[in-house]
């Protein structure tokens, strides 16, 4: 009996029959009768006819779809498509997960799931991946389980892991993105970045990340820019921005701007915050026009705060912003605090910090009131 980390493979599979392809040669077909031709014929329609019905039938494909399938092959028996499924069910994937992957995966029908499919996921267990890990990894992307051979995955991996402190670690990206097997772009991106002057470190918060920026087609484009823009591949903040603009579409990012210049920003100081944090311009139109909404609207603070600390776009209104405001709102209100106090530093605290400074140094009273205000049980000011 075969395993993979105690996934039990019954031997009853591997007497499936095997699938001989048949080989003619040119001057075969001289003897080959009108009979003979009908026959095949009529052979080859059955077959299409049942792989149609089989297809509908057991993965929910539509006629049209199994259709074009089986203009690209054809079988007349269960017995092949019925071991992959059993196979899958082993391996502790669900019926809705088999009919997700095949339909997005034809080829997996005929294959030979002990010889194609069992030692990529026997890789995949030896390196750190969970059952569960390996469910997820292939319901994502069954396509490397066809299009990558068990060499070129292990190459995948080894690459990987050259940048990251574990195997865990490895595993845990190419779990999130498993398209890293089978992508060719990958390993030139990579070694591209490195020349480019961007660290080790670097590439490892990329892999983290975003895996999947190292799958697009005009990494150097994007290198050049980030470059000109002033950023340096050496320092964190570049792999920050390529990421920003790489993973954000140009309508997104223009989204973005246009909500920002719509409370009177300047595309000048937008730039001016990108560069002093880029991943602020990986938050949502949304996120921006809240935060932004709050502090301008709400608060009647000078905007040019936040564009000179971006990050305070990163926080969270509910849990941080709009809470701390309050004591802030009210300190302000009673002279307890200096206008002219940075409006960036009791956000920019960890908890323990902001308690220490802004709440527990006050009188007991005034830091009662102060506590009630932070955990909202006290709207007045």
């Amino acid at each position: 009996m075969l395993h993979l980390r105690g996934f039990p493979y019954p031997n009853n599979l591997s007497s499936t029959p095997k699938c001989h392809l048949l080989l003619l040669k040119p001057h075969s077909f001289t003897f080959f009768s009108i009979a003979a031709a009908a026959a095949t014929t009529t052979s080859d329609s059955d077959k299409k006819s049942f792989t149609i019905s089989y297809l509908t039938n057991n993965f929910g494909l539509s006629p049209q779809d199994a259709l074009k399938v089986s203009k690209r092959f054809t079988f007349e028996t269960p017995e092949k498509p019925n071991s992959v499924i059993t196979f899958f069910k082993t391996q502790g994937f669900s019926d809705h997960q088999i009919q997700s992957i095949i339909r997005r995966n034809h080829q997996l029908i005929l294959s030979n799931p002990i010889k194609t499919i069992l030692p990529k996921l026997q890789f995949l267990a030896s390196k750190g991946a969970s059952p569960t890990d390996i469910v997820a990894t292939v319901t994502r992307s069954p396509y490397f389980l066809t299009s990558s051979s068990l060499k070129r995955i292990i190459q995948t991996f080894e690459l990987v892991r050259t940048f990251c402190p574990s195997n865990k670690k490895a595993i845990a990206i190419i779990i999130v993105c498993p398209t890293l097997f089978r992508d060719l772009r990958m390993k030139p991106n990579l070694q591209f970045l490195l020349v480019s002057g961007v660290n080790r470190s670097g590439i490892y918060f990329l892999l983290r990340s975003r895996p999947f920026v190292f799958c697009y087609t005009d990494m150097r484009k994007a290198v050049e820019e980030i470059k000109e823009l002033g950023f340096d591949p050496s320092k964190f903040k570049f792999c920050v921005a390529l990421l920003a603009k790489r993973t954000v579409a140009k309508s997104q990012w223009d989204a973005k701007v246009d909500a920002l210049k719509s409370w009177g920003c300047s595309e000048d100081v937008i730039f001016y915050a990108f560069k002093i944090q880029p991943n602020f311009m990986l938050r949502s139109p949304d996120k921006l026009n809240a935060v932004m909404q709050f502090w301008v609207k709400e608060l009647e603070w000078d905007p040019s705060v936040l564009f000179a600390a971006p990050d305070l776009f990163g926080c969270s209104l509910e849990k941080r912003l709009v809470p701390r405001a309050s004591v802030v709102r009210y300190l302000l209100s009673k002279g307890l605090m200096k206008k002219s106090a940075s409006l960036r530093t009791p956000f920019s605290l960890t908890e323990e910090l902001f308690m220490e400074k802004y709440v527990d140094c006050y009188e007991e009273e005034e830091a009662s009131k102060l506590l009630r205000l932070y955990q909202g049980k006290d709207a007045s000011i």
